[in-house]
């Protein structure tokens, strides 16, 4: 958990989450694009890698739901990925997008001064340790400290990107669906610095109990802010939203 030695992120209130995903793509350099015309300086993004290691911003193990095709990520590679459209199955206006490497998507988030809250999303049957051996060195390369949030819920991802990086060099986050009694116990294995779960799933006492030690939390995926308002009272310090706009009067 976050301690004295580990600096501290100025986290923000909202984030944008897999980018501006209520108007754009997620997960595509439009979606980042128009989250910092928005004004929201932090993005929650998903990252994995291809059939040939190259690590893309993508969340899904396949290309149907979101692109004009079809094929699993673990048998593509990257010339094969890039022929698939990703955003006109959004709308017309995005046509012609194609999937963003991680190093692509790294560049726009640094030329915009932004952060990245970074999912490490080991699907069935990958290898968490390599993704995190492939992401964390470009992330470490890429942002400073203060703009970089690694989190997961796979704790082997999170295990294995701390033994790249220590705390005071990259933050870690442990995602959850519902804060468990051993919150405390998963945080310290990885030396964690906050933790993330599904608002529909907190319990006020459970938040309380988060944030009075200290510990950042943030809740996914809330967009919407009236249903939301005791939650902030309860300590969260973040919202990851596919609108973050429209909290933008009620934080």
């Amino acid at each position: 958990m976050t301690t004295s030695r580990t600096p501290l992120i100025d986290l923000p209130r909202l984030m944008a989450h897999r980018g501006l995903s209520a108007h754009a793509p997620e997960n595509t350099l439009s979606a980042v694009q128009l989250a910092w015309e928005a004004g929201i300086t932090w993005v929650e993004l998903d990252v994995q890698l291809l059939g040939d290691g190259t690590p893309v911003i993508w969340h899904d193990p396949g290309m149907r739901r979101c692109s004009n095709g079809r094929g699993k990520l673990s048998k593509l590679r990257l010339e094969q990925a890039r022929e698939y459209d990703v955003g006109a199955w959004y709308a017309e206006r995005f046509r012609g997008e194609r999937m963003a490497t991680l190093d692509d998507m790294l560049n726009l988030i640094d030329r915009r001064g932004m952060a990245v809250n970074l999912e490490l999303k080991v699907t069935r049957g990958r290898d968490p340790e390599a993704l995190a051996e492939s992401v964390i060195p470009r992330l470490l390369e890429a942002l400073p400290f203060e703009r970089r949030l690694v989190s997961s819920f796979s704790p082997a991802a999170l295990d294995h990107a701390r033994s790249i990086a220590t705390p005071d060099q990259l933050a870690l986050g442990v995602l959850v669906d519902k804060i468990g009694k051993n919150w405390r116990h998963d945080m310290e294995a990885v030396q964690a610095y906050s933790l993330h779960c599904d608002w529909k799933k907190l319990k006020e006492e459970r938040a309380r109990e988060v944030t009075q030690s200290g510990t950042p939390l943030l809740c996914y995926t809330a967009n919407d802010p009236v249903a939301f308002a005791k939650y902030w009272k309860w300590g969260v310090t973040t919202v990851i939203s596919d609108d973050p706009e429209r909290f933008a009067d009620k934080t």
